[in-house]
């Protein structure tokens, strides 16, 4: 029977008062259990922003307990998730989770950051800490690059969106590491078909090399590699330009003289053909005017 209805039912007022001191007593004693046990529905009050946030900066700076202080910076957004101090919370727990290595929290936070303040000056930061998160994990050339492609998207947009920003040259560096692998990833390939006699498949590979990382250093090889499928294939004009490309960019390069000797081997010269997609490629990249090259390396 409910407490009300025994009151109601008790023997005048000494007996009402005493059911509802009882009754009191229970409530109390159930909320000291809640106290006590560490009730998980029992609702903490919120504490001062610029205090959490503190405590946060203290674990990250003195006590190197990176974890605990993302924690801390996320407990400023959800009591205060309105507040100037919500804002900054939000960048350093994505720097925090991007130190300790938790590389999607960082994500995850520095992309919420970007959608709720697009306008502030550390959204470039917050965008470089995505390109930086996917940049650490760039596995080795043997493996699947999908982390190096999201990772040269993200700090490409740094470059585009924040151009004028502290982080650009940062990001600049990292994208022509995280092109070099992706080239060496195509080279691998590359090499694989052509040790199987693939000659097809070699230039397919070889050819997004020369076209989309013309600025690695992979470039050489892999006009190199193009001379040596064309000449096997019978494709003279191709390999000539080939070989007449890389002489023409790259004269002191090695890997000239086997694409040299290979063309001559065949009773040519390395003389460049206009209409080559090896030209058009090179002249549209401004990498300097292809003209036609019969010299000798060296």
């Amino acid at each position: 029977m409910p407490l009300r209805s025994i009151a109601s039912a008790g023997p005048g007022f000494w007996g009402r008062a005493l059911l509802r001191l009882l009754a009191m007593s229970l409530m109390a004693a159930s909320i000291g259990a809640c106290s006590l046990f560490g009730d998980k529905d029992a609702i903490a009050p919120d504490e001062p922003a610029e205090k959490l946030y503190n405590e946060g900066v203290f674990l990250l700076n003195e006590r190197k307990e990176i974890k605990d202080a993302a924690k801390k910076f996320e407990e400023v957004e959800r009591q205060h998730p309105y507040s100037e101090w919500a804002r900054k919370s939000l960048i350093m727990a994505a720097y925090s989770y991007y130190s300790s290595a938790q590389y999607e929290e960082a994500i995850t936070a520095a992309q919420r950051y970007i959608t709720l303040h697009p306008g502030n000056p550390d959204a470039a930061y917050a965008q470089y800490l995505i390109g930086s998160s996917y940049y650490d994990q760039i596995p080795d050339v043997s493996r699947d690059q999908s982390r190096t492609e999201k990772a040269l998207a993200a700090l490409d947009e740094v470059q585009r969106k924040y151009p004028s920003s502290e982080y650009a040259g940062a990001a600049r560096k990292k994208i022509e590491f995280a092109r070099d692998q992706l080239a060496a990833k195509e080279m691998n390939i590359g090499r694989e078909y052509l040790n199987k006699k693939n000659f097809i498949g070699a230039v397919n590979r070889f050819k997004i090399v020369v076209t989309e990382y013309q600025t690695t250093r992979h470039v050489e090889e892999a006009l190199e590699r193009l001379t040596e499928c064309y000449m096997t294939l019978g494709i003279t004009s191709e390999a000539q330009t080939a070989a007449a490309v890389l002489g023409h960019n790259f004269p002191d390069s090695p890997w000239y003289k086997n694409a040299y000797a290979l063309v001559k081997t065949g009773g040519s010269e390395p003389v460049e053909d206009k209409g080559s997609w090896i030209s058009k490629a090179f002249k549209k990249l401004g990498v300097g005017s292809i003209m036609s090259f019969s010299a000798g390396p060296g």
